[in-house]
């Protein structure tokens, strides 16, 4: 896994999880460091990206409050777009480009 990867050279540690509920709300990757701090991250392997993309980020978002930086869903377009206070879609391609 490429974020896995990336970690190793990160400036500070970082925890990689997942999230999932009984009901089957789930986020792939949840990056969490010492302070609490939390990034979700959803990968879709479509070129485009519909709100309910976010569920699962928003229902963390909404058990984390302000300890969840950002939401990020990760997919095979060409833009970053905005979903909401803290939400993103961006392509994939960002993990190995510095913007």
């Amino acid at each position: 896994m490429e974020l896995a990867r990336q970690m190793t050279w990160a400036d500070q540690s970082l925890d990689l999880n997942n999230y999932r509920t009984r009901d089957q709300i789930a986020v792939d990757i949840v990056l969490q460091n010492r302070q609490g701090d939390v990034i979700g991250i959803e990968v879709k392997a479509s070129s485009s990206v519909a709100d309910s993309d976010f569920a699962g980020l928003r229902q963390l978002q909404t058990k984390l409050g302000e300890d969840m930086l950002a939401g990020i869903v990760l997919y095979m377009g060409q833009q970053t777009l905005p979903f909401g206070e803290r939400l993103r879609a961006m392509p994939l391609s960002a993990l190995w480009t510095c913007q």
